[in-house]
């Protein structure tokens, strides 16, 4: 009896699928993250404002924190905090990310489990709060009091950076971006579901699923329930909540597809079907 149910148990895990066995977070950070180019922006958007390089990062909402492993990284003087209320995630984080880091830059990365609302980290240079994870905020209310606590959580001189996204084709339901991120039998394919809308109060509802080479799928491995917030709007608050000034950064047109982008500063851009930018907001 024990033979037949070891037989059936190794015959059940050799029927495992790609799905089964694929991490979301790793396949979310191939998909979605590019930790080198945040903190490319993060230094361009501070040195713009104050013109000297910025050190410490707090990263709001940082998930498994690869940005601020790679903040670190850039510059042997940079320091970094993660903050998120997610344990598994940031434990995933120690255990694939900050393991990876040499001895002396992991010890000035300090990853923190709490509310972004509350103040208990130095003030940073940079305060970033990426993939629109700010958008939980539904409520103006809800985000001038994040933006306050943000601006507190700020050096004298310090910045805000948010990323953000619009264009008509971002307000339409039961649509699904599919993109190959990794080809081949080891591959997968990264489907960004815009769900819901409703556009008499901007609530809305994203999926990111995964799908593999043998078919398998890793369904609603990531749910997003937010208020779509504009830039004028973001703006507006930034400015109740304190800050001295607001900046967009918009990427510019290049034919040249193996050029590294540009970004600039901007108070008109395309109306696009659909695009990204920057919102800082200059303490």
């Amino acid at each position: 009896m024990k033979s037949t149910a070891k037989g059936k148990a190794q015959k059940n895990k050799s029927k495992q699928t790609l799905a089964d066995k694929a991490d979301k977070f790793d396949c979310y950070q191939k998909s979605v993250q590019e930790p080198e180019h945040e903190v490319d922006i993060f230094i361009q958007a501070y040195k713009e404002a104050y013109n000297r390089k910025p050190l410490k990062l707090r990263e709001d909402f940082c998930g498994t924190f690869a940005v601020c492993c790679s903040w670190v990284e850039s510059d042997a003087k940079r320091s970094a905090w993660g903050v998120d209320l997610c344990d598994e995630t940031l434990q995933w984080g120690k255990d694939n990310n900050l393991s990876k880091l040499k001895q002396k830059e992991a010890k000035r990365v300090t990853v923190l489990e709490q509310d972004v609302r509350e103040f208990n980290t130095p003030q940073a240079d940079v305060l970033a709060a990426q993939n629109f994870s700010f958008w939980i905020f539904k409520t103006r209310e809800e985000v001038i009091e994040y933006f306050k606590i943000a601006r507190a959580n700020l050096a004298s001189e310090g910045v805000i950076v948010m990323d953000m996204m619009g264009g008509r084709d971002c307000y339409d339901s039961d649509i699904i971006d599919k993109r190959t991120i990794v080809k081949g039998k080891k591959g997968f394919k990264y489907h960004w579901e815009q769900a819901y809308f409703n556009p008499v109060n901007s609530d809305c509802i994203f999926y990111i699923h995964f799908k593999f080479a043998d078919g398998s799928k890793m369904k609603k491995a990531f749910r997003y329930d937010w208020r779509f917030w504009t830039i004028p709007e973001v703006r507006e608050m930034l400015l109740e909540a304190g800050f001295r000034d607001t900046v967009v950064y918009w990427e510019e047109d290049d034919d040249d597809d193996d050029a590294d982008a540009v970004w600039s500063r901007v108070e008109e851009a395309p109306n696009d079907y659909s695009w990204l930018c920057y919102v800082v907001g200059i303490k």
